[in-house]
């Protein structure tokens, strides 16, 4: 089946890649009060994309940026976005990719700082003006009336999405519509044959309402990676157990069990008191690589690595320390957004 006869479809993660967006930190974010650290992790995740394949860098002061990472970075590759923005978390502001075949559609869904938990006004303008300045290239398509951020959402590309019912059907998004009409919706919209709704798991510290992309993800059709958590004393074993028993009941479209890969869960992360929510299953997939988030703990980031490459056995699998990240309540794949080919140029 060619891109002109196949149905419209929301890629995998997997699938070839344009280019990544990441949405810089600036003295005018959250990251103010730690800016050196945070552009440090900002700087290692960026050279690792450009390394593969483009880098739309979304900022209000693309020069200073420019200045500190030239030398650094193959900016060949990389591309600015001039905008305001109000913080960092691409993966929640990014438009979400339809392919129509041959060409990507940009769903722009509302981003609303995960049920008004934080102002979000300047980065839900994002995509309308990459689209508009032709950051991003492909038929936009409006979906404002939908709260929909693309941590909340896992596609395994052939018609399958992985969700969580704590984020989709929390009451600060998508009030006005229960499960049923949320399903509809995001079968007819993102043209899917079934959803798989987890009903368990969490991560203390966690501002999403647990998006799947922090407790499991699609490796290929067949296979999830999931966090597992081994210490029957800590405040995550019996939810993430029952998350276990929820992925061992799931089946593809085929009728067969998932492979199912576990992941670590980091070992407790605090800062003033507060844990956070530390996770392996935060990785990013671009062309040719797994980046995934390390925290320190040399046994655990040794182990998640291990299973990453089981995973995915044709990738190079690169870790990169998130410490700084974590402080802020997200990881890697968190502050950034993948897009089909074509999309960035």
């Amino acid at each position: 089946m060619n891109a002109e006869t196949r149905p419209p479809f929301l890629p995998a993660e997997w699938h070839p890649q344009s280019g990544v967006q990441l949405t810089w930190p600036h003295a005018r974010t959250d990251w103010a009060y730690m800016l050196p650290e945070a552009e440090e992790c900002f700087v290692r995740i960026a050279r690792e994309i450009a390394r593969r394949e483009l880098l739309l860098i979304v900022t209000p002061d693309p020069q200073a940026i420019k200045a500190a990472i030239h030398s650094r970075i193959n900016m060949g590759n990389v591309r600015f976005l001039v905008c305001e923005t109000n913080d960092t978390w691409a993966r929640d502001h990014g438009a979400i990719t339809r392919i129509d075949g041959d060409t990507a559609t940009l769903l722009d869904f509302t981003f609303n700082g995960w049920g008004l938990k934080f102002a979000a006004g300047k980065d839900n303008l994002i995509t309308r003006q990459a689209v508009e300045a032709r950051a991003l290239n492909g038929r936009y398509e409006n979906r404002l009336d939908f709260v929909l951020e693309g941590g909340s959402i896992e596609s395994d590309g052939m018609g399958t999405l992985l969700t969580t019912s704590a984020c989709l059907l929390s009451p600060n998004r998508n009030a006005a519509m229960n499960k049923a009409a949320i399903e509809a919706y995001l079968k007819s919209t993102l043209h899917l044959q079934q959803i798989l709704w987890l009903d368990h798991g969490y991560l203390a510290g966690d501002d999403t309402d647990s998006h799947i992309d922090t407790l499991a993800r699609f490796c290929s059709t067949d296979t999830i990676a999931y966090v597992k958590c081994n210490d029957a004393d800590d405040e995550h074993h019996g939810p993430l157990a029952k998350m276990e028993e929820q992925l061992q009941s799931f089946l593809t479209p085929s009728g067969k069990p998932y492979r199912l890969l576990p992941l670590p869960l980091p070992a407790e992360i605090c800062e003033d008191d507060q844990r956070l929510p530390a996770t392996y299953a935060n990785f990013l997939i671009i062309n040719g690589a797994i980046l995934y988030p390390t925290y320190g703990q040399s046994a655990n980031d040794r182990e998640a690595g291990s299973v990453l490459r089981r995973a995915f056995p044709n990738h190079e699998v690169v870790g990169i320390d998130c410490r700084p990240l974590i402080k802020q309540h997200g990881s890697l794949h968190c502050v950034t957004m993948q897009y089909p080919t074509h999309v960035i140029k």
